[in-house]
């Protein structure tokens, strides 16, 4: 079993590289494809999602995936400079989102519904790999959700009005303020203000997550996450092993191919590989990381393949028709979306834990499928008000500085901290 699984990640494998391009008909699409399945690989095997840092932090204690998505968020912003750099930011399709009501009451909806969901935008991509009916629940009403908030979207001031702008923010349109922009005479078009304030208050979210984490730790109700344990025992054991230097490797081994492709990442090598992906994106297509605008899109198609009138679709979400109505994989952030399923997939596969993973999620209760599409339905609505998801207007507008991003991390730990008590006296 495992290794037909293993061979069936190198056949799909091989189809995305040699057949990608000429099956989605664009380079362009192409390279979103294999932009997704480098995130949906990186964020499976280091067992890296941002739901999980305040759930964790809140059921165990931990803070490490805290940290670790500090040090993400810097490391990304950090190298960002290097394709921001000389040029002119607007040239760039930057999310620096407004700062508004819509903003602060998206991020609160979208950490409650986390909580519900076990998951955030990104991370129920990956779990379409690993525990599916919850996927395709939380999904659903995810798409439900943000569908249903596209009009809001599209007309309310309280969300498309900022309370703060800086030049840059203004340029661009979306009226958010823009670190450098705060930082004129630094030397470096401002640079290295807003690289210098980002590590200021990273290091301020780290110093509070140690604090947590030594408190919890002084009242015995702190216990290391199965999933950290497990990276910490694979980290350990490789660094205890013998090394002979007389031993030359063989490729073709079954060991090899583990070192290479299925030993846990640690969580630091998971982050590094999604900011340099993240900057390979930003310098290939000048955008950033999104991914819940889709998810409306979709549900919106699956309406008019019930039988909706796509006229009806346009009048309800003030939306063109195009996005509806185009095929499904000439979107270029659905095509990355689908790659990031196709990442998860691949790893679960050179894992051999593909089809045990999806026997094991396949027992779910009524509870729980009502709990799920609380999450999704939550998460859905939340994306629209904050203009964004966990990477929409959390992970890409902190790789942007913007300030928004920060605003939203702040009441999604909220909102996450409200679901978490929320939790405990439904349940849960």
């Amino acid at each position: 079993m495992r290794k037909s699984e293993s061979y069936a990640a190198l056949v799909i494998a091989a189809a995305a590289l040699f057949f990608g391009e000429w099956l989605l008909g664009s380079q362009e699409l192409y390279v979103r494809l294999l932009i997704g399945i480098g995130l949906g690989y990186a964020l499976s095997r280091g067992y890296i999602g941002f739901a999980g840092s305040v759930n964790r932090a809140y059921t165990t204690g931990s803070t490490r995936l805290m940290r670790i998505l500090m040090f993400m968020f810097f490391i990304s912003a950090l190298m960002s400079v290097a394709v921001l750099y000389g040029h002119d930011a607007t040239s760039f399709d930057l999310w620096v989102n407004p700062i508004n009501t819509g903003l602060l009451i998206g991020g609160l909806l979208f950490g409650f519904g986390m909580v519900f969901s076990g998951c955030c935008a990104s991370g129920v991509l990956v779990n379409m790999v690993e525990l599916l009916p919850q996927a395709i629940i939380t999904l659903f009403f995810f798409g439900m959700g943000v569908f249903i908030g596209f009009p809001v979207q599209q007309t309310a001031s309280w969300i498309n009005e900022s309370w703060l702008s800086t030049p840059t923010g203004t340029a661009l349109g979306t009226k958010g303020v823009y670190f450098p922009d705060l930082f004129p005479n630094d030397g470096l078009n401002g640079y290295l203000g807003a690289i210098l304030l980002t590590a200021v208050l990273c290091f301020l979210v780290i110093g509070v997550s140690y604090l947590y984490e030594n408190k919890r730790k002084k009242s015995s109700t702190y216990r290391l996450q199965f999933l950290e344990h497990m990276q910490v025992d694979y980290m350990q054991r490789d660094l205890t092993k013998d090394i002979d230097i007389t031993h030359v490797p063989q490729l073709f081994t079954r060991d090899t191919f583990e070192r290479l492709f299925v030993n846990p990442w640690s969580m630091r090598t998971g982050a590094m590989v999604i900011a340099a992906i993240f900057v390979i994106l930003m310098g290939v297509t000048k955008a950033g990381w999104g991914a819940s605008t889709p998810y409306g899109i979709w549900f919106g198609k699956l309406l008019i393949t019930l039988g909706v009138g796509t006229e009806h679709i346009v009048a309800f979400t003030g939306m063109k028709a195009a996005p509806f109505v185009n095929p499904f994989f000439s979107h270029p952030i659905t095509v990355q979306n689908i790659g990031i399923i196709l990442g998860a997939l691949l790893y679960m596969l050179c894992c051999g834990q593909f089809i045990n993973s999806m026997k094991a999620s396949l027992h779910i209760s009524g509870k729980q499928i009502a709990f799920f599409a609380l999450g999704g339905f939550c998460m859905g609505i939340g994306t629209r008000f904050a203009n964004g998801c966990n990477v929409g207007a959390l992970f890409t507008p902190i790789a942007n500085f913007s300030l928004s991003g920060w605003i939203f991390f702040i009441f999604l730990v909220a909102g996450a901290i409200i679901g978490n008590k929320v939790a405990e006296k439904a349940r849960l």
